[in-house]
């Protein structure tokens, strides 16, 4: 017998809703909430960055090549500045966001 045939499953939860009275075991729902936002607006900012990059070598004359992490050269060109300005604001960004992941998940939620 299918979940769909069930008398004993109420309308609301056919449709995938969570119970009112569910409490602390709710279900995310769909949508821009949480960890999902997070890393939305984590690669909004690195494409922002990137495209930045991309803008200022087309416009400005006689940019000197920047260097990745002070060691790797890259083209003084849109998209060297490019992949310049969205690897650096990645990793910028990206590891204290991975450490904050790691960290929370680490973390006793009953103290």
């Amino acid at each position: 017998m299918s979940e769909r045939d069930s008398p004993d499953v109420e309308e609301g939860q056919r449709r995938g809703d969570v119970p009112s009275d569910a409490g602390s075991e709710r279900r995310p729902r769909a949508g821009y909430a949480g960890p999902r936002l997070v890393v939305g607006l984590y690669l909004i900012l690195v494409l922002v960055t990137a495209t930045a990059g991309f803008l200022i070598a087309t416009f400005v004359e006689g940019l000197e090549p920047p260097r990745f992490l002070f060691l790797v050269p890259f083209p003084a060109t849109p998209l060297g500045f490019a992949a310049y300005g969205g690897l650096t604001l990645a990793i910028v960004l990206g590891i204290p966001l991975a450490l904050v992941v790691y960290v929370s998940g680490r973390i006793d939620d009953d103290a």
